[in-house]
């Protein structure tokens, strides 16, 4: 018996889960945040692909972090300059979006350098580009079986390594999933 969510359960907080017949690019063994979901289309973020890149100083000045919970993302393949933040503080309700329990999209630049520069500050998520579907399209890309659903996690995107969040989450699920989520990346290995 298929225990998966109906589709009709697509909604901002949750986890898409790239099942096994995205096999490259991106979106392979990727976890989506969907921080908006409406009749007029959708939009996310890669939670689980960090990058390694230099930001300028004058945008953020990492030589005051103190913050130990801050990481940088590959958000998805739109707009890959532009950042999007997701964060654990509910200290600016008039200007994040709540996207479920524990996390947050939006903030300003003051907000990030305060942010950094504390030591016991929020889990921060530097997301570069995002990812986003036309009306129609996420569900038919979820139909055809390109995506697994789960509830999303302040736990899993603040807390769980980006490299293991995949894994974790099919584990998770349990029965054919936690199948799933031991095939080895390489198969030629295998």
């Amino acid at each position: 018996m298929d225990k998966r969510p109906p589709y009709s359960e697509l909604s901002k907080g949750s986890f898409l889960i790239a099942s096994p017949e995205i096999d490259a690019g991106i979106y392979f063994r990727s976890v989506i945040l969907i921080c908006e979901h409406t009749p007029s289309g959708s939009f996310g973020l890669i939670i689980n692909k960090s990058v390694d890149i230099e930001l300028p100083e004058d945008l953020i000045n990492l030589k005051t972090q103190e913050n130990a919970n801050v990481a940088i993302l590959a958000g998805g393949p739109i707009q890959p300059n532009q950042m999007m933040l997701l964060h654990s503080s509910e200290a600016l309700k008039e200007q994040a979006l709540k996207v479920c329990d524990g996390i947050f999209l939006g903030g300003d630049m003051q907000f990030l350098q305060e942010a950094i520069a504390t030591a016991d500050g929020p889990y921060l998520r530097l997301c570069f580009g995002y990812t986003g579907w036309e009306p129609g399209q996420l569900e038919r890309e979820f139909l055809s079986g390109n995506w697994f659903l789960a509830p999303a996690t302040a736990q899993h995107v603040f807390e769980t390594r980006p490299e293991k969040i995949w894994q974790t989450i099919l584990r998770e699920m349990g029965g054919k999933y936690a199948t799933l989520s031991m095939i080895p990346e390489d198969l030629s290995l295998n």
